[in-house]
């Protein structure tokens, strides 16, 4: 990456869309459209620069295997953020055009309700673009390429917008129960389904969802199996208490989601 500070991007005169995305972009000094990858990064629900860079070069190899250089899509640049021993220090970043932003969100959580916002607004673009483009119409070949356009058109706007109304029921849906990392313990988790954590635990071992784990200390503590931490459905955290490590299980808005539905169908059942 660059290890200079890119001042060659600027906010528009009027960066006041309505959506975030619009507000967030920037222009490069050929009036391109840019998104900075750590502005993007927190407005699709990111929390650490780790794993958004994860999604960057799942985003970078996309368009390789498409037979597009990446570098086009990505520029190396540095930004300067609030924090660090001097109260601002200067950080790693990336300048994305318009199709590198859709082909991150593409390659993103798509269990995060943001993502399918991004999808939304970065299909729309793309294709506000394209239609800028139109056709000749003097011909019958360019009337129905021009049609073909606007068909396509709506099609992929109808698709992201389903996406994105199966998301918006439960974006905030848990909210009460989550902590500040977005995480729910397994004692609050129990209580939202009207039962004991000992109870939830073990039967979420019957599941083959939980594992037995013998702790530090001898005891045993059920924490959730590899597969549905890679699901992103449940997090561990080593945690200290009176001097002791132990392991704590949480789940996400996502696994509440899961274990409520199997909750349900056990009450059914």
């Amino acid at each position: 990456m660059s290890s200079t500070i890119d001042t060659t991007f600027s906010a528009p005169d009027d960066n006041t869309g309505g959506s975030p995305f619009d507000q967030i972009m920037l222009l490069d000094h050929h009036g391109e459209e840019r998104w900075s990858a750590r502005d993007l990064q927190q407005l699709v629900g990111y929390s650490k620069w780790q794993e958004f860079e994860k999604v960057i070069a799942k985003a970078k190899l996309a368009i390789t295997n498409s037979g597009m250089e990446p570098l086009d899509h990505f520029t190396g640049a540095r930004k300067v953020i609030t924090g660090g021993r001097w109260g601002r220090q200067e950080v790693d970043d990336y300048r994305l055009t318009r199709f590198g932003a859709y082909q991150v969100a593409l390659n993103a959580d798509a269990s995060k309700p943001q993502i399918a916002a991004a999808k939304t607004y970065f299909a729309v673009k793309a294709r506000e673009a394209e239609l800028a483009a139109k056709p000749d119409v003097s011909s019958a070949e360019g009337v129905l390429a021009l049609a073909e356009q606007y068909v396509a058109a709506a099609k992929e706007l109808v698709a992201t917008k389903r996406e994105l109304a199966i998301a918006a029921p439960k974006a905030g849906k848990w909210d009460q129960f989550l902590n500040a990392d977005g995480l729910c313990g397994m004692t609050e988790l129990a209580d939202l389904l009207h039962t004991d954590v000992r109870t939830l635990t073990n039967w979420l071992v019957e599941r083959g969802v939980f594992r037995k784990q013998t702790s530090q200390g001898g005891g045993q503590r059920n924490m959730p199996r590899k597969a549905y931490q890679d699901a992103g459905q449940f997090v561990v955290k080593q945690e200290t208490k009176n001097w002791r490590n132990f392991p704590t299980a949480y789940a996400t808005a996502k696994g509440i989601d899961f274990v409520a539905d199997l909750w349900e169908q056990r009450a059914v059942a």
